[in-house]
């Protein structure tokens, strides 16, 4: 018998989610569904909550939230020295702010019956585990899992903008208001970047981004073509593009039509090292949305460790 395990966050979709609750009850009452509903308390709650489902035997995960709540619950899939753990499928139910991830599984928030059903047919599909050795602030190394994008530069700007502002706005206004209110103030950092072992950039950089899936910062089509069941991470570099330009080629990145622009460059690999060592500041990186370490990091990309219910 399918048993479901389904980590909700209240808060998330400036509490959309936590509204979704008693639907989420009744469509898996009437599915016949044995199931179990985790709503979360606390930022980091919600790895503790899959963690708890795993070792409880669940045989599928569902995570109603946005991208941090679904970050949040792959760290269950990663031990503390980086290692893959194994774990029931994921089934994502997108309710949050950005719904990054979501948009490249090409995932409807809009209804939920339909997300359920997909959850009982269990049609799985592997997905592709990103995994971070970030640092804290005091310096100290430590682990991080992601399956969307990881990026560094003006990003961390953008999402601290998001967090302190009102939630009203939606995703993509918030993303698309604090991306133009950092542009004005962030200036370009000069980063090294290697690809697989070799050096692939090094200069200054406005942003780069190491991703599996192919949207960030509310719907932005950072890296076009991204496949998060290929087995590898599309990094995309902006480097020392202006102020001026990158405002006026800004809206080019919704569409991801922007990698043919100057000073923008993109490759695919399976390790990446990303440092800073003349930055002025320590360098905040953006892991699905979350800010949770700095510069220096290193990525690499665990081929469909994890696995994903789809249509």
């Amino acid at each position: 018998m399918t048993r479901v395990a389904v980590v909700v966050n209240p808060r998330a979709g400036s509490g959309s989610a936590g509204k979704r609750l008693a639907e989420l009850d009744h469509g898996l009452r009437r599915l016949g569904i044995e199931f179990e509903i985790l709503p979360t308390e606390r930022r980091g709650h919600a790895s503790e909550l899959a963690r708890q489902a795993r070792d409880r035997g669940c045989s599928v995960l569902g995570v109603l939230g946005g991208d941090g709540t679904l970050n949040e619950v792959v760290q269950a899939y990663l031990d503390p020295s980086g290692a893959p753990l194994a774990g029931p499928p994921i089934a994502l139910l997108p309710s949050g702010t950005g719904g990054d991830f979501a948009r490249s599984c090409a995932f409807s928030p809009a209804h939920l019956g339909a997300m359920l059903e997909r959850l009982q047919a269990r049609q799985l599909r592997g997905l592709d585990l990103g995994v971070l050795r970030l640092h804290d602030a005091g310096g100290r190394p430590f682990w991080r899992a992601f399956v969307n994008v990881v990026s560094a530069g003006i990003s961390g700007d953008v999402d601290q903008r998001v967090e302190r502002g009102p939630k009203w706005l939606g995703g993509k206004l918030a993303f698309l208001l604090a991306t133009l209110g950092a542009t004005l103030a962030y200036r370009n950092v000069p980063m090294d970047i290697e690809l697989d072992g070799q050096s692939w950039y090094a200069g200054p950089v406005r942003l780069v981004a190491i991703s599996n899936g192919q949207f960030f910062g509310g719907g932005m089509r950072i890296a076009p073509g991204a496949d998060w069941s290929d087995g590898l991470l599309d990094v995309v570099c902006i480097g020392d593009v202006p102020r001026s330009r990158f405002l006026t080629s800004f809206p080019r990145v919704y569409r991801g039509t922007h990698l043919s622009l100057e000073g923008i460059r993109v490759q695919q690999g399976r390790r990446v090292a990303l440092s800073a060592p003349r930055a002025e500041q320590p360098i905040l990186v953006d892991v699905d949305g979350e800010t949770p370490g700095y510069l220096p990091l290193g990525a690499h990309v665990l081929p469909r460790a994890l696995q994903l219910v789809v249509d």
